[in-house]
């Protein structure tokens, strides 16, 4: 693959960052009429340099595939994070797999981009590379945003696994640019949702990826074509002692079976927090007055949340 116009990083999110880079490479791969190609290490290089300090994903392959496509992204290229290739020097890096591997005719990157051993490589030294193996560079600059009176905060990753543990999810979407979404199968669970007449689908998530903070979301979903609205549920069924972590979502107005079907889960806003109920009644009381809220929200965006 030779002659492309290159971008290489985790791009844990593809978050609107990661977009403003794909945007530059997409119009440079136009003008010159050749391809966007994403480099990508998965699982993340931690997983290989510092196996405790790993960080939960934002979006497992098939999501981030999505979004690459979503993106601009024309070929996105899966690389594992093999010790030999991620302590290579920097030069080696560059000569056998920027240069021997795909012979860019451009490449972009952000300012903070780092590669090779002990992370020495920067975009400085791929500005030289370019020079001398013949292809351009593009630096890109973060991309920031004003959250909740912080303005000119720049949108990273492990800002929005930051808002996701705190519950707010739509500042993770400013930072997205689209709301965050959990992936996984629809599992059974204890159906108590079931009994209180609003089923539930029991969301085991992917391994690895992020969880938001305990609480009630908004949330959407498309099932065979169709969008559902939801009440989203995270936390540990306070109300029947529970001490797992569970993930339910009540899909308003649908009706059938979801059983082992996989499932992609937007969580649009928080709620509220979990609470334990004196009864089931009470929570049953409760889960309307949550569909309510949602019917209110999705009639009017506008409202806080």
């Amino acid at each position: 693959m030779f002659g492309v116009v290159l971008a290489i990083g985790n791009f844990d999110g593809v978050h609107r960052g990661h977009q403003a880079i794909f945007a530059v490479g997409r119009q440079r791969a136009r003008v010159v009429g050749s391809q966007m190609v994403a480099m990508m290490f998965e699982p993340h290089p931690a997983t290989v340099l510092a196996p405790d300090r790993v960080p939960a994903s934002l979006t497992p392959l098939d999501e981030k595939l999505r979004c690459l496509e979503a993106a601009g992204v024309d070929v996105a290229v899966v690389i594992e994070p093999r010790p030999e290739l991620l302590n290579c020097p920097a030069e080696t890096f560059i000569r056998d797999v920027i240069v021997g591997r795909f012979r860019p005719i451009a490449m972009v990157e952000g300012d903070s981009f780092r590669f090779g051993q002990h992370r020495i490589g920067d975009v400085e030294m791929l500005a030289a590379a370019g020079k001398q193996f013949g292809f351009e560079l593009f630096v890109v600059p973060p991309v920031r945003v004003d959250l909740g009176g912080q303005p000119d905060t720049v949108i990273s990753s492990s800002l929005i696994r930051h808002l996701l543990a705190s519950g707010t999810v739509d500042r993770a979407a400013e930072c997205l640019g689209r709301p965050y979404a959990l992936l996984g199968r629809v599992t059974h669970g204890a159906a108590r949702g079931r009994t209180l007449g609003f089923a539930t689908a029991n969301l085991t998530v992917e391994s690895r990826q992020l969880i938001p903070a305990e609480g009630v979301y908004a949330g959407q979903t498309t099932i065979d074509d169709r969008d559902y609205l939801a009440a989203v549920s995270i936390g540990h069924a306070p109300t029947f002692d529970g001490h797992e972590t569970i993930v339910e979502a009540h899909l308003l107005d649908f009706n059938g079976d979801l059983y082992d079907r996989p499932l992609r889960l937007e969580l649009t806003a928080w709620l509220r927090p979990q609470q334990k109920f004196e009864s089931a009644d009470a929570l049953k009381h409760q889960i309307q007055a949550d569909r309510d809220r949602i019917l209110a929200r999705a009639s009017n965006p506008t409202l806080e949340r």
